[in-house]
């Protein structure tokens, strides 16, 4: 039997402070974390929920110097955006802090020192790359070389962008540092490490045997991760931006960032509850919960218990229910490339429209596998579910209330047999809810919370007050009281998911201080209440919104193939007498047209200025309309031998450019020449 808590404390991952928050983010951490939030809240529990921004590390820097700014201006910059867009979206935080407080940084120096009192850090001397001109030790993101694998000149010291592969700054060939350009050397340092393998016995106990009701997802990677062995971690680097290490003989040192942010939780509950923050933290009946994505499971579930079991006064996270990755449009969202869907660009550009992208996140939640965010699948959960369902159900009985009962809850009669069915099936709407977000499981949650509006939707459709109106007003009243009372349950079992609408049924209703218990209660609004004006609670998404969407991204694409394209490398070298050997023309397109039963083909016929030639070339699927190049003057291969395709005679070769994308253009005259000419 799992234990009971008093309390419960809810932590979400701090967002890195160099960009913007985006659906991924929210998709993995920040909706699943609101969603149980208040559902706790609504179900009259102690619960705060710990937010922040994380503001130290080397990309912070590294965007500092190239914006030429400090980096407290990146970090202020961004925490102010990422601050007021969760605040529009509604995500209930009790506090959303930052890691440059002075809080954050005596409570992160503190943690470390007691550690290092008592302790529980080893000191190794290693030797790493240091910049002579500079004068300081090089990060490994300031390190550029050339990558031994694919020979990319510009890899960094962590990873060669052009070939993915990840590497240790002393891989790279011709090494150099990007804050002088000029040749690194190796010079000896001093850090402080976490032994992890000093808990690796603990945490597979406390892990793989005390917590097997973890995610899959979550308890998988941790098992990978100590069944290849945990090794000392550094927690501390050289670097100017960070909390100092509170070390004599440590200047120019400061807490690396791993060790640094989920201290955060920590210092951000004690900014919220300066007298009383210890109960959330240090109590045995505090629950504590991190919600985080894919990317932090090791350290929140490996590391970050390993710093507070060496404390030893920390309580220790009860679950950790991380998600997958969410992709957009089949593509892995990334940053640099600016393939996302930002959320403060989302809220400008969809007003008042924050619970529909709650809602179809949820639905798409990657819960245990990474999962696909489409526009058109949000165009089409907007317009199938949340308008035709939800919406539907509650605008209808509120528009026959108001039509045949002077916009008054009506008084209800006798329930009949399909009533009391109806009664039963939302009788077990609550338990489904409760036991999905209970355990995590906000999809299957949200599915049966949807299923309380179909059934009022059923309700209706087969009832049909409308008819029954004409011949027996005391069975409408009863079938409209009925539907109003689900309504009134709609507004409750909706309220952790989306929160804005749940208000709006509420204000439609004229009713205030639900609570969570009162799911399945069908006398939550007295005969003769009066309700307030309704409106349409969701309205439909068109396609050219959509349309707009899917080209924005199309756009960035296609900057981005242009961004990054690196043309194929020169060949070797050929004598002159060998190119003079190709006899290159200018020839008149005079036919050009698919060859039938053969997709990639069209059959060119050019006048050559000597006569007339056909030559095939495998370009169809780049020129949907070949009648487009009729009367074109394009470069052809005159003395190529001919040679037969699909039963055709092909003379020659039709020369084409390949773009970054792939796609082959045919070279063209700039002006008019005769045909027959020679290229030279």
């Amino acid at each position: 039997m799992s234990k009971q808590f008093k309390r419960t404390l809810i932590t979400s991952a701090l967002p890195y402070a160099n960009g913007p928050i985006h659906i991924g983010h929210l998709a993995g951490v920040y909706v699943p974390a609101d969603i149980y939030t208040r559902y706790l809240r609504l179900k009259g529990e102690e619960v705060v929920h710990i937010g922040g921004s994380d503001e130290h590390g080397v990309p912070i820097t590294i965007r500092a110097r190239k914006e030429g700014v400090t980096p407290q201006d990146i970090v202020d910059r961004y925490h102010e955006l990422i601050k007021k867009s969760f605040e529009e979206f509604g995500i209930a935080f009790d506090i959303y802090s930052r890691t440059t407080s002075d809080i954050h940084k005596k409570t992160a120096s503190d943690f470390f020192r007691k550690l290092y009192d008592g302790g529980k850090f080893i000191e190794q001397e290693t030797e790493q790359y240091y910049d002579e001109e500079a004068h300081q030790f090089l990060a490994d993101r300031y390190i550029t070389g050339t990558c031994p694998h694919c020979k990319n000149e510009n890899a960094y010291g962590d990873q060669c962008e052009a070939c993915g592969t990840s590497l240790n700054a002393t891989d790279l060939i011709n090494p150099k540092s990007t804050l002088s350009g000029s040749v690194p050397v190796m010079r000896k340092t001093k850090h402080w490490y976490l032994p992890l393998d000093q808990y690796e016995m603990w945490l597979r106990q406390w892990i793989l045997e005390d917590h097997k009701e973890w995610k899959t997802n979550v308890y998988g990677q941790c098992k990978s991760w100590l069944d290849a062995g945990l090794h000392p971690r550094a927690v501390t680097r050289d670097l100017d931006w960070g909390v100092p290490v509170p070390v004599e003989g440590a200047e120019g040192k400061v807490l690396y960032v791993w060790f640094d942010a989920p201290i955060g939780y920590i210092s951000n509950t004690i900014e919220l509850f300066p007298n009383d923050w210890e109960k959330w933290w240090k109590d045995e009946d505090t629950k504590l919960v991190h919600f985080i994505g894919k990317d932090n499971i090791v350290f929140h579930c490996i590391v970050f218990p390993a710093m507070l079991k060496a404390d030893g006064s920390y309580i220790l996270p009860e679950n950790v229910p991380s998600n997958e990755f969410l992709n957009l449009e089949g593509d892995k969202i990334s940053t640099s490339r600016n393939w996302a869907v930002w959320l403060h660009e989302y809220l400008e550009e969809f007003p008042d429209k924050q619970d529909v992208l709650r809602y179809v996140l949820t639905a798409n939640a990657p819960e245990t596998k990474d999962n696909d965010f489409m526009w058109k699948d949000f165009q089409a959960r907007n317009n199938n579910e949340l308008v035709a369902v939800l919406g539907n159900f509650v605008n209808r009985a509120l528009v026959l209330t108001q039509k045949y009962f002077d916009n008054k809850v009506p008084a209800r009669g006798t329930y009949n047999e399909y009533d009391e069915q109806t009664i039963s099936e939302i009788a077990t709407v609550r338990a489904a809810v409760e036991k999905n977000l209970d355990n995590y499981r906000f999809r299957e949650a949200l599915k049966e919370a949807m299923n309380l509006a179909r059934i009022g939707n059923k309700y209706l459709a087969d009832t049909e007050p409308w008819k029954t109106a004409k011949t027996d007003m005391d069975r409408t009243a009863t079938i409209m009281n009925l539907s109003l009372q689900i309504t009134a349950n709609l507004a409750i079992v909706f309220e952790p998911f989306l929160p804005f609408a749940s208000q709006k049924i509420k204000d439609f209703l004229q009713v205030n201080n639900l609570k969570w218990e009162q799911i399945g209660d069908l006398n939550l609004l007295l005969e003769g209440h009066e309700l307030g004006e309704a409106s349409l609670l969701f309205e439909k998404i068109e396609d050219e919104t959509i349309e707009k969407q899917i080209q924005k991204l199309l756009d960035t694409k296609k900057e981005n193939e242009a961004n990054e394209y690196t043309p194929a490398p020169i060949k070797e070298n050929v004598a002159f007498d060998d190119f003079g050997k190709l006899d290159i023309r200018v020839g008149t397109v005079l036919e050009c047209e698919k060859v039938p039963k053969a997709d990639k083909l069209l059959r060119f016929l050019l006048d050559d200025g000597l006569g007339k030639r056909t030559i095939l070339s495998g370009i169809a699927e780049y020129y949907p309309d070949p009648q487009e190049l009729v009367g074109k003057q394009i470069c052809f291969v005159a003395n190529f031998e001919p040679r037969k395709l699909r039963g055709l005679m092909s003379e020659g070769m039709i020369l084409s450019a390949q773009d970054a994308d792939g796609s082959l253009s045919v070279i063209q005259t700039s002006r008019e020449v005769k045909p027959g000419s020679t290229v030279n």
